[in-house]
C-alpha cells in the first residue's frame, strides 16, 4: 500500500497558478502509475492528469495546455502544476496511485497512464482548489 499526502492547494483569482504536491510513501516492490482527479460538489471524481512509466503523460481535454504532471522520483514526489486556472477548476483535488493494466518488459512492470478512477487503488485525503473570478 502507498501512502499520499497531497499539499498546495489554497484560493486564486481566475488566471493564476498553483502548483499541487504529492508526497508519496510505501512502495514495495512496484513502482505505480499515477494521477491526479478532482470531484467537486454534487460532480463525479473526474480524472485530470495521469503519468506512467518511463514519464509517458495524458490529460484530460478541458486542462490541456495549463496543466502539466511530473514526478521527482529521487525526492519521492508527484507534481500538478496549474496555470491559467479558471472557475471550473475549483474541486478538491486528489493524488492517486495504481498498478491496474500493467505489462511486462524486459523483466520490468510498465505503466500506462490512466485518467480512469477504476485503475487506480491509493488515494490522498485531498487539497481544496478554490479559483475565483
Amino acid at each position: 500500500q502507498v501512502l499520499l499526502v497531497e499539499s498546495g492547494g489554497g484560493s486564486v483569482q481566475a488566471g493564476g497558478s498553483l502548483r499541487l504536491s504529492c508526497a508519496v510513501s510505501g512502495y514495495t516492490s512496484h513502482d505505480y502509475r499515477m494521477g491526479w482527479f478532482r470531484q467537486a460538489p454534487g460532480k463525479e471524481r473526474e480524472g485530470v492528469a495521469s503519468i506512467g512509466t518511463d514519464d509517458s503523460t495524458d490529460y484530460a481535454n478541458s486542462v490541456k495546455g495549463r496543466f502539466t504532471i511530473s514526478q521527482d522520483n529521487a525526492k519521492n514526489t508527484l507534481y500538478l502544476q496549474m496555470n491559467g486556472l479558471k472557475p471550473e477548476d475549483t474541486a478538491m483535488y486528489y493524488c492517486a496511485a495504481g498498478r491496474q493494466q500493467s505489462f511486462t518488459f524486459g523483466g520490468r512492470l510498465y505503466f500506462l497512464p490512466s485518467l480512469s478512477s477504476e485503475d487506480y487503488r491509493d488515494w490522498g485525503q485531498g487539497t481544496q482548489v478554490t479559483v475565483s473570478s
